[in-house]
């Protein structure tokens, strides 16, 4: 007798905050059934997000949905809207009901609404994997049909009305951005092994905000022999940055984007970053402090939540981005690296890690479960 496969739907893109958790959720699954049953799994993003331009690497067939999120000014754009909505519902309804899914995946973004809603009216299971300490609107409004919600902070719970079973697990991480070769990092960005490294982040496109606050620091003086920089500019502002650096680029290591972070990672000894969840989580794993500069127009102003919420336990200090033109980040950095602090959040982030499984094998491990149950005609709840 043949075992019937598995099939599963993943929704959820736009940027890698909501891609990439998804993809590492969908490789564990299909790691931990390959040798057990036949696993199929398909994605749903749009031709606007970051899903689309890794199509040809993302290592799983992408299905578009013609849909964009609500524009936060005046825009005919908006007009449309409805538009776009009612078409995204059928294209939706068609889909599931040709693929036929055990579970559908959400990871937040405006393309997993459809998805999530029109699963749940077609009582097909639905999960909801939740980043940031403040849920997004897509999370808010698709929770209350949800069989399980894995949250990233703690303090998103609160601020969900839902009778799934609700589990915190952490965000999960790609195993690929983990477990890079010191040397190898050094080597490719062209680092001095002798130096202590200053990792700054701005995630994909970079945070022009950081990026000139850094511009700044460098011209004022040069950075003491101990340290160096490796700085993800993003593709957005690199030609501007390393015209503007000058010769101080000789004490940086600067590049755009790359797609090896298991090797950006493996060389920063601290980081100057953003607040995202999927950062904060990459760090974490990494076991890497960060001096914290949230973006303030996050929806729900959720990155200066997760930052408070990493300052809380050690891991992180927190700087307004309204205070950058007063501050030097680097000589902040390089003061805090010398402190007695600096090794106080290297424990504080390796007891992070340490404290939980990995989010990423909770989460594929209970979604199998779910499925199993659902087979079984147990209580799915």
């Amino acid at each position: 007798m043949t075992t019937p496969g598995v099939k599963l739907v993943f929704a959820g893109g736009g940027t890698g905050g909501h891609l990439y958790p998804a993809i590492a959720i969908a490789d564990r699954i299909r790691e931990l059934l390959i040798d057990r049953m036949p696993v199929e799994i398909i994605f749903v993003g749009t031709r606007h997000g970051l899903e689309y331009r890794m199509r040809d690497k993302l290592g799983y067939p992408l299905h578009l949905l013609n849909i964009r999120g609500l524009a936060r000014s005046l825009s005919v754009r908006n007009l449309l809207l409805p538009f776009l909505i009612v078409g995204a519902v059928f294209m939706t309804a068609r889909l599931l009901r040709r693929f036929a899914p055990d579970v559908v995946v959400g990871t937040g973004g405006y393309v997993s609404w459809p998805v999530l809603k029109i699963a749940a009216v077609k009582n097909i299971p639905t999960v909801i994997q939740e980043q940031n300490s403040f849920p997004g609107i897509t999370t808010r409004q698709t929770a209350g049909r949800a069989k399980r919600i894995y949250l990233g902070f703690e303090q998103a719970r609160s601020h969900l009305k839902t009778q799934a079973k609700v589990i915190v697990t952490g965000n999960p991480v790609r195993r690929s951005v983990t477990g890079g070769e010191r040397s190898e990092g050094l080597s490719v960005f062209g680092l001095d092994p002798g130096r202590k490294t200053i990792l700054v982040l701005g995630g994909s496109q970079g945070a022009r905000a950081i990026n000139r606050a850094v511009l700044g620091n460098l011209k004022k003086k040069n950075i003491s022999d101990k340290y160096q920089i490796l700085w993800q500019t993003g593709k957005r502002d690199y030609k501007d940055v390393t015209a503007s650096a000058g010769n101080k680029v000789s004490d940086c290591s600067l590049f755009p984007f790359s797609e090896r972070m298991d090797l950006v990672y493996a060389v920063a000894d601290l980081a100057v970053a953003r607040a995202g969840a999927l950062t904060l989580a990459e760090l974490t794993a990494c076991g890497i402090p960060a001096m914290l500069v949230p973006y303030p127009y996050a929806a729900g102003d959720h990155q200066r939540r997760n930052a408070e919420a990493f300052v809380e336990q050690g891991a992180a200090i927190m700087i307004d981005e309204n205070d950058l033109n007063q501050a030097d980040l680097i000589e902040e950095a390089i003061a805090l690296m010398e402190s007695d602090r600096f090794e106080q959040m290297k424990q504080a982030v390796a007891k992070m890690t340490s404290a939980r499984r990995p989010a990423v094998d909770v989460i594929a491990e209970d979604i199998i479960a779910l499925i199993e149950e659902s087979r079984k005609g147990g209580d799915r709840t």
